[in-house]
């Protein structure tokens, strides 16, 4: 088992997440990829591969008991966090992703390619320009502002489907600036083993 592997399974153990050898598998797969574009195409700021374990897969992980429903779209989506990891351990669950870059979109393409994750959609698109059914919930991680999240996407979201926004510290003057038509359901502090940054996640809905 490589350093890499193992590191994975010890973090999502400290999580409480039971996810399959085969899930480990595509994981690392998704990983390796990650790495080997990122030296081309500079799709994320973090290049060491441990960081990109707990920063980036656990990190996307860390929400998973939170994603409920049949349909998840993931907005801002840049190389496919969260939406990537969550397509890869909750194979039920139809993933679509969303970025307006190209070089991003093209590199979760190839991932859906090579990894067969047929549960995931790739769209090439702004925000605002987008025209597809209702979710039961948008997630995005560190895409905008509250305000804007619920502005640009909440045509995305069914009827009482809800957003999932990924923050670090605790957004008080965020939640202060939300359009009326929306309020915080519950908010969750996500304690990833090995990162001393604060994660928290809200979960908005209509008012």
């Amino acid at each position: 088992m490589t350093e890499l592997t193992s590191l994975l399974l010890q973090q999502t153990k400290a999580l409480n997440l039971s996810i399959s050898n085969e899930q480990v598998d595509q994981l690392m797969a998704y990983l390796s990829l990650l790495v080997k574009w990122n030296k081309a195409y500079n799709l994320t700021a973090i290049r060491d591969p441990k960081e990109m374990v707990s920063r980036h897969l656990i990190d996307s992980l860390s929400v998973l008991p939170y994603v409920k429903g049949k349909r998840l779209i993931d907005v801002g989506s840049g190389p496919g966090l969260p939406g990537i990891p969550l397509a890869i351990c909750l194979p039920d669950l139809e993933v679509t992703t969303l970025d307006s870059n190209g070089k991003k979109t093209r590199f979760q393409q190839q991932v859906k390619m090579e990894l067969g994750l047929n549960n995931l959609d790739v769209i090439h698109s702004r925000v605002e320009r987008l025209d597809v059914p209702a979710f039961d919930m948008v997630i995005s991680r560190a895409f905008a502002s509250l305000r804007d999240m619920l502005v640009w996407t909440g045509h995305l979201a069914a009827e009482k489907g809800v957003f999932l926004a990924m923050k670090g510290q605790y957004p008080e003057d965020e939640l202060t600036e939300i359009p009326k038509a929306f309020t915080l359901r519950e908010s969750h502090r996500l304690g990833l083993p090995d990162n001393d940054a604060e994660r928290h996640l809200l979960i908005l809905g209509r008012a």
